[in-house]
């Protein structure tokens, strides 16, 4: 049996794409062949308890580091390498690959015989920085593989990397639990709680911050309602952009169309899917490609719940849409473009429908849980 170390700063209760990429990995891996070793989610008694609650749920061993952001000190290095030789784990897989993939060297030293580094968006940004772009190289050096999210983040990354390095990536993708997410999710209660029983829904699903593209469809709303009168935007999630994006629809006169839910609790999300006709995230690279989206999860959890979905074009995104079968790919940033694909898709039930059906069973093909974390088992 191999035993794997699971380095990482992403991992719940810290809310996210990566933590629950990472917590859904390790949940199909053997209990008894693993052990985390991951950062305080928050300081105070608060982020403390939720830690300590979460971690007692778990079936493996969960170790916090007191710091909310580990980093490749020689006291984190240490502390892994003792726990690697303290629960005889043979292999070691680092949960995002920048910057804890530095400490690869000094794992294998003290037993690890396979390390992979999982890459995101962040390490594709990474990739464009001369100082990161070293640090990424001596990574993908270090280590027996780094897996990548879709063949956009492939392509930057490996243009920091040694030709070896590049040659030994491999694709790992997040996957979608299509037992969680369905087409029978309880929309319809959503629905009614909200007061949007009878609307044709535009949903969008996500964290709050300029990237995503709230702000897009805040201003695609004048011409959407233009099309179809009674038409809302329920916008799902939390995050520093609130503010804004509700000064925005008073602005663009739409406040009455745009419903915001605030962070919901993981458990309805999928609730919340269910609840919208369709799915919108015009997601837009920003900061000269440093703010990039990595895949874009959510689009095939909205496929998974029998949606179609608009995305934007920003990074990886496109790979989670099948264009013109499950969707389509617009611009980011661009309101027209995305009022003309919602309208297209408000004013045509059947193509909605068999978009949402194209979508649900392209996750099963393709993006399930249990099929992905057969790849990391024999990668580890």
């Amino acid at each position: 049996m191999h035993k794997t170390l699971i380095v990482t700063n992403d991992f719940p209760p810290r809310p996210g794409g990566i933590q629950a990429f990472l917590h859904n990995m390790a949940q199909r891996l053997d209990p008894t062949q693993v052990v985390v070793y991951a950062s305080t989610w928050k300081r105070g008694a608060e982020g403390r308890e939720a830690t300590a609650a979460f971690d007692a749920e778990q079936e493996f061993p969960v170790v916090r580091d007191r710091t909310t952001m580990m980093l490749p000190t020689p006291a984190v290095t240490r502390r892994a390498t003792a726990l690697l030789r303290e629960h005889g784990c043979t292999s070691v897989w680092f949960g995002a690959a920048a910057p804890l993939g530095l400490m690869a060297p000094a794992l294998r030293a003290a037993g690890a015989r396979r390390i992979v580094a999982t890459t995101h968006g962040h390490e594709a940004g990474w990739a464009q920085l001369p100082a990161a772009r070293q640090l990424l190289r001596r990574i993908g050096e270090g280590t027996d593989t780094l897996t990548y999210l879709g063949e956009y983040t492939r392509r930057r990354i490996a243009a920091a990397l040694t030709p070896e390095a590049a040659a030994r990536m491999v694709p790992l993708p997040p996957g979608v639990d299509e037992k969680t997410f369905h087409p029978g999710s309880g929309g319809d209660e959503i629905r009614a709680r909200l007061g949007l029983t009878d609307r044709p829904v535009v949903v969008c699903v996500s964290r709050l911050v300029p990237r995503k593209g709230q702000d897009t469809l805040i201003e695609a709303m004048p011409a959407i309602t233009a099309a179809v009168p009674d038409a809302v935007l329920l916008i799902v999630g939390g995050g520093p952009y609130e503010k804004e994006l509700r000064a925005l629809a008073e602005r663009t006169g739409v406040a009455e169309s745009v419903r915001f839910t605030g962070a919901v609790p993981w458990e309805e999300l999928p609730a919340h899917h269910g609840a919208g006709d369709v799915f919108a995230m015009p997601c837009r690279t920003r900061r000269g490609g440093l703010d990039v989206e990595g895949l874009g999860i959510v689009y095939l959890e909205a496929s998974a719940t029998g949606l179609p979905v608009v995305a934007g074009d920003s990074g990886g995104a496109p790979d989670a849409v099948l264009d013109g079968e499950t969707g389509w790919v617009v611009p980011g940033g661009s309101p027209q473009a995305t009022a003309e694909r919602v309208v297209a898709l408000l004013d045509d039930p059947e193509l909605r429908r068999r978009m949402g059906e194209r979508g649900r069973a392209w996750v099963e093909e393709k993006w399930r849980w249990d099929l992905l974390a057969e790849r990391l088992k024999e990668l580890l």
